[in-house]
């Protein structure tokens, strides 16, 4: 694959370069960084992908939380001083809509923090769509830290926790609110590193998500993948991974303390926003929800015409799905009218 190499190359030869602008970054920050004991407790989303996580962060962010902005994912170590001086270049170069979605991308638009992670860490999942013929080691070490040593995990630490304080600070020291699919499997270990972070978890009928992950592979690996695919097993790669996740979701947030969880139904919210975010505010004790109505009513209205991608459902699938995937399958099947 001649041009997967050369994007390889130009990659290595972009990060060789930005090197000493990231050292400079690290060195003026030094000391500038708050504690994280002195930042007000995230807020994040959960839900497996392609369960309208990022609907959800789109309407809660207008409540003026902190967030992950496009530069931070591109660069997350030189978020101040590269990020600042090439701006204007950066919005330029973002993609109209996503490669998996119809979402547009706009310079204000809330990201995902995995993809900064991913640009700062060898644990992500996300390298796995670079290399897919390791993708089952990259998910079981970037999603759930299988065989992952104690070093390389207070390494993840010390990075993910060094990164919120960044963005801390690059968002106006306003809370921060955070999505991010993987840390549906991580709960408790996020709770351990902050202590009073809240969690709001949507979930999706386990059929829609399946068939849209079915489309997010095949979007993603077409992209970016550096190495060839034909032999890579993705629906056992979905069943699998939604299977631990939510089994590690419902084990962690059976110990969670009052008012830090909370869960959401996509359907629902989709269908009658409102009333869902308002009852899941209260249950999180987020503050007064009626303060940020206007605005969420407003990018609703905003979006009111978004078109979802649509995919077939063969009997055979959902049969698989519902085979493969129960208890969930039950628990969040798409409510009946």
């Amino acid at each position: 694959m001649p041009s997967a190499r050369k994007r390889a190359l130009s990659v290595w030869v972009a990060a060789l370069g930005r090197q000493p602008f990231s050292l400079a970054e690290r060195v003026w920050l030094h000391g500038r960084l708050p504690r994280l004991e002195a930042m007000p407790p995230p807020v994040f989303i959960l839900g497996h992908w392609r369960s309208g996580t990022t609907h959800l962060y789109q309407v809660m962010v207008e409540a003026d939380f902190g967030f992950v902005p496009p530069a931070a994912t591109g660069l997350p170590w030189d978020l101040f001083l590269m990020g600042s001086l090439f701006q204007k270049q950066i919005e330029s170069r973002l993609p109209a809509k996503r490669y998996i979605d119809n979402i547009p991308v706009k310079p204000d638009s809330p990201q995902e923090d995995e993809i900064a992670l991913a640009n700062m860490s060898r644990l992500s999942f996300y390298h796995g769509i670079y290399f897919p013929r390791r993708m089952q080691r990259y998910v079981d070490q970037g999603v759930f830290f299988d065989g992952v040593g104690e070093a390389a995990l207070s390494e993840w630490n010390e990075t993910f926790t060094y990164f919120l304080r960044k963005l801390f600070v690059h968002q106006g020291r306003r809370r921060l609110l955070i999505k991010n699919p993987v840390y549906t499997a991580r709960m408790a270990h996020l709770r351990g590193l902050l202590p009073g972070a809240k969690f709001l978890h949507i979930h999706r009928d386990p059929v829609d998500v399946f068939l849209s992950m079915r489309n997010f592979y095949a979007k993603l690996l077409k992209e970016f993948a550096l190495q060839a695919h034909d032999g890579l097993d993705i629906d056992t790669l979905i069943l699998s991974t939604y299977t631990r996740m939510m089994a590690a979701l419902e084990r962690d947030a059976a110990a969670a303390p009052a008012g830090t969880y909370a869960q959401i139904c996509y359907e629902a919210f989709a269908t009658n926003p409102l009333p869902e975010l308002e009852r899941v505010w209260q249950e999180l004790e987020l503050g007064d929800f009626a303060r940020w109505r206007p605005r969420f009513v407003a990018h609703l209205e905003s979006v009111r015409g978004f078109e979802k991608n649509r995919f077939e459902k063969d009997p055979a699938v959902i049969a698989l799905v519902r085979e493969r995937l129960a208890p969930w399958a039950i628990k969040y099947a798409r409510p009946t009218a």
